[in-house]
């Protein structure tokens, strides 16, 4: 997973963003003004960082345009939404802006984009005897290659990329089957009992009561 750098000065918005996005597997740095983004930088090699523009001591604007030459992806995650400011923000080399409030599955599949386009995505998922190639769209089992339709596929890649997170079956339909799929969440149900049985993961997709999913994985 990607080691990111949180720059936000409000505590617990910051707070918030860095244990969702460990929750899912990555390594995360806080930072709560412009300058100690740099201070960050000297100790870490990070693979994208989430800016935001009002900052003390240096704005968002201001640090992006130290570091842009460094070749790190930066996402502007920030409650400044005119258009001005977002043709700005990228303009100045960022690779996304997100205006706050913001939904967290909305900013990890926006970060997962962000790492796939710069290619600091992850390519590949293991867990126990399975591994889950994305690049290929291949699932394998004890090293043997198993039968996976590409809704199936597109389900536990969802599941795996949020995972230790709670989905409801109306947020895995929107995420792995588009927001315009208009089918039964039954759907759902019928494709998860499908991927528990091929991979033995009873215990590894949980139910949540009432609600949807998870894919638990301990750290």
């Amino acid at each position: 997973m990607a080691r990111i750098l949180i720059v936000e000065d409000e505590k617990a918005i910051n707070t918030l963003i860095k244990k969702n996005l460990e929750l899912v597997g990555h390594t995360c740095v806080s930072a709560f003004d412009g300058e100690t983004v740099f201070d960050e930088m000297e100790k870490i090699a990070f693979d994208l960082v989430l800016l935001d523009i009002m900052l003390p001591k240096l704005d968002g604007f201001q640090v992006i345009q130290e570091i842009i030459e460094e070749d790190i992806p930066v996402i502007f995650l920030t409650a400044r939404g005119n258009i001005q400011d977002k043709i700005k923000g990228l303009r100045l080399g960022a690779d996304d802006y997100i205006v706050k409030p913001f939904d967290m599955l909305e900013l990890q599949t926006r970060i997962e984009t962000v790492l796939r386009r710069t290619n600091k995505a992850d390519k590949s998922f293991s867990l126990g005897n399975v591994k889950v190639n994305f690049s290929s769209r291949q699932v394998f089992c004890d090293d043997t290659l198993i039968d996976f339709s590409p809704q199936e596929f597109s389900l536990i890649e969802t599941l795996i990329k949020n995972r230790n997170i709670a989905l409801s079956r109306d947020k895995l339909l929107s995420i792995a089957w588009g927001y315009d799929y208009g089918g039964d969440t039954r759907t759902v149900d019928v494709h998860i009992h499908s991927i528990r049985k091929k991979l033995g993961w009873e215990d590894i997709i949980k139910t949540v009561y009432k609600l949807g999913y998870r894919l638990e994985v301990k750290p």
